[in-house]
């Protein structure tokens, strides 16, 4: 583990203070537009313009690498009720590089003004309007992080049972698999997680599940038949709360595709890849993501 991985994690627990008592989504919005103008620009010869389908809207994202037969639908996280792709310009050219594709990063709807099933809605939506849009559909891929990790699994199993062609492959970073709660590493990890506060997650939950079961596959996809789903990659901290969502999902997985992956980071933050333009070990794990999908495709 590098020196700068150590002082990111010191760095996240000075800047984000644990919270108590009611979460506030609007301030957490509020925090996420805050920090909009610090997040770092793409370097020249990045692409990124806003693309209209519908009532849908992505982020397409291209660099000198992309290849326009390659192309990502990317979900992002934000635990269903904040983010937007605005947030990931200083990441996203970089797994368009990794990949050599086209990026879409989707903005979909959030709770608790749209809640289950609207993020998913909009996630099928949006890949079917891909699948129909872009050339070759066995170099469509899909990812996402966190929330958006979870709901890129979810998004497997829907296209899945209506009988859909799938992607070729898909990666989640970090994932949240389980709003039932039910990992062992919510509590084992509570302390050690430099990022994620597992006090939150109930009430996320409850607001993007407004009463649906939270063991419903399409909105944890921990509880459903992974059988046929292609490839899938999954990287995850070994301190995170989430690291369990992520290695049960990953068990489900392996037992029925053997060419699915689990990586696990020593002592690396929740969806610590979002810091690549600091952290070595997030640009390496973004490289071990472009030769996942290169030893799958090439």
């Amino acid at each position: 583990m590098s020196l700068r991985a150590e002082l990111l994690r010191l760095g996240i627990r000075m800047l984000l203070k644990r919270r108590s008592g009611h979460l506030d989504v609007e301030q957490w919005r509020r925090e996420m537009r805050a920090i909009e103008r610090f997040v770092p620009r793409p370097p020249a010869g990045t692409l990124t313009i806003e693309v209209e389908a519908g009532r849908l809207a992505f982020h397409q994202v291209t660099t000198e690498a992309s290849q326009p037969d390659r192309n990502v639908l990317y979900l992002h996280g934000g635990g269903y009720v904040s983010g937007s792709p605005v947030y990931y310009r200083h990441f996203l050219w970089r797994i368009a590089d990794a990949l050599r594709a086209r990026v879409w990063a989707l903005r979909y709807r959030l709770a608790p003004e749209h809640a289950f099933p609207a993020a998913l809605q909009d996630a099928a939506d949006g890949y079917h309007w891909l699948a129909d849009n872009t050339p070759d559909i066995g170099r469509l891929f899909l990812m996402g992080d966190s929330a958006g990790g979870g709901l890129a699994l979810c998004l497997l199993l829907k296209l899945r049972d209506e009988g859909k062609a799938l992607p070729a492959a898909a990666v989640a970073l970090s994932p949240w698999t389980d709003l039932a709660l039910a990992g062992p590493s919510l509590q084992a990890n509570a302390k050690a997680d430099p990022m994620m506060n597992v006090d939150d997650l109930p009430e996320v939950a409850k607001l993007y599940l407004a009463g649906t079961d939270p063991r419903s596959p399409y909105a944890s996809p921990l509880y459903g038949d992974p059988a046929g789903l292609p490839p899938v990659l999954i990287q995850v901290g070994s301190d995170e709360i989430l690291r369990d969502d992520a290695v049960r999902m990953a068990e489900k997985l392996r037992s029925y595709n053997a060419r699915s992956e689990l990586e696990i980071w020593h002592r690396m933050p929740h969806t610590w890849q979002l810091f690549a333009p600091v952290l070595p070990e997030a640009r390496q794990a973004i490289a071990q993501i472009g030769k996942f999908i290169s030893k799958l495709r090439d």
